[in-house]
């Protein structure tokens, strides 16, 4: 059976205030967390058993997935008492793997949404008899993240920082955060202290002539790690940009749950996501948003490319752009939030008198 180790662990710092009380990956994009949507990807891969390395609330995450009964594979969950990084955290988690030293085990991040052929991903380790295979997408703009360039054969050459200068730019070719390992090698790997696989584990098996190579997969990627980045991810999924098998026969131009109230004058188009018992008035436009369960939007409203919580209230004829409102917030009537506003928990904006 083939075996997985999903990190969840992360704070998900640049998405406050959502991930105030909930994890990143744990909220919910185009209605289902990007964690389901993972697990929903693994098991259409073959994989049988995934272990979810927990740190920060990790308690949400079982209670809301038990042992996978209901996800057709079995689920796990290693806990750590203290952030150990990326390789610390693998470590961790794989003290609960049943394969063998030479199986292969796949390790994917929980905040990344990808159309990703694992099952592929997984052949290639194998066809190349590599202790390490890593997944890399092409990015237009590689300054944001590391490079890993590679030879004509795939062999990884080298793992570099994140570029400074143009100079710097030597590959198009990023980590996007799936790998194959061979058991053995993350067995390797310090198990009593904090350790990064991208700046320790990986450039150390280069040192030591290991076999890591680099597979490009040109399908979809995104790091959901920013605000706009999630509306983005949530909309690309609405529309079928973004594939995900929960959500075949559903995609189009919005998703709206059927226990949400919207008026017929109201317009919720772009890749919307409108939750369960949701209202939206009369002549509101919800356009490229994410509207999470319990909402209320009075009419008259507008917002664009925003992600309103659970149980938030937004007045008549607000106008609002670019903006994350957390759960319960209160937004008064004729209130307009333009570009990076932040609204947190329980906040309220009084209306405005015109």
């Amino acid at each position: 059976m083939l075996e997985a180790i999903l990190l969840v662990g992360g704070q998900g710092t640049r998405l406050r205030p959502l991930t105030i009380s909930t994890p990143k990956p744990m909220l919910p994009v185009a209605g289902y967390s990007c964690t389901e949507h993972q697990i929903a990807l693994a098991r259409e891969a073959g994989i049988g058993r995934i272990i979810l390395g927990t740190s920060y609330r990790a308690e949400v995450f079982e209670s809301y997935f038990g042992h996978g009964e209901e996800f057709g594979l079995e689920l796990i969950y290693a806990v750590e008492d203290e952030p150990l990084g990326t390789g610390g955290a693998i470590r961790h988690a794989a003290q609960h793997l049943t394969c063998g030293p030479d199986d292969p085990v796949v390790v994917f991040n929980g905040d990344v949404l990808t159309g990703l052929d694992i099952a592929g991903l997984v052949q290639k380790w194998r066809n190349e008899k590599a202790d390490v295979a890593i997944y890399l997408t092409r990015v237009a703009d590689p300054r944001p993240f590391g490079l890993v360039p590679t030879d004509a054969s795939g062999r990884v050459l080298e793992f570099l920082e994140k570029p400074t200068t143009p100079e710097e730019i030597v590959t198009d070719q990023i980590n996007a955060g799936c790998y194959v390992f061979k058991r053995l090698v993350i067995d390797s790997i310090p198990g009593d202290r904090p350790v990064s696989v991208e700046r320790e584990t990986f450039p150390a098996l280069l040192a030591s002539n290991k076999i890591v190579i680099g597979v490009v997969d040109d399908g979809y990627w995104l790091d959901l790690g920013t605000p706009l980045a999630f509306a983005k991810g949530s909309a690309d999924l609405v529309q079928g940009i973004a594939p995900s098998p929960l959500l075949v026969g559903r995609t189009g131009l919005a998703i709206i749950e059927k226990s949400a109230d919207v008026d017929p004058s109201a317009i919720v188009t772009g890749g919307s996501y409108v939750g369960h018992n949701a209202r939206i008035g009369p002549g509101t436009v919800i356009d490229r948003s994410v509207i999470f369960n319990e909402v209320q939007i009075a009419g008259g409203s507008r917002v664009t490319n925003s992600i309103i919580s659970t149980a938030a209230h937004v007045g008549s004829d607000c106008h609002i752009v670019d903006t994350v409102i957390a759960e319960r917030a209160f937004i008064g009537s004729n209130n307009e939030l333009v570009a990076g506003t932040l609204v947190f928990p329980d906040e309220r904006i009084e209306p405005v008198t015109i």
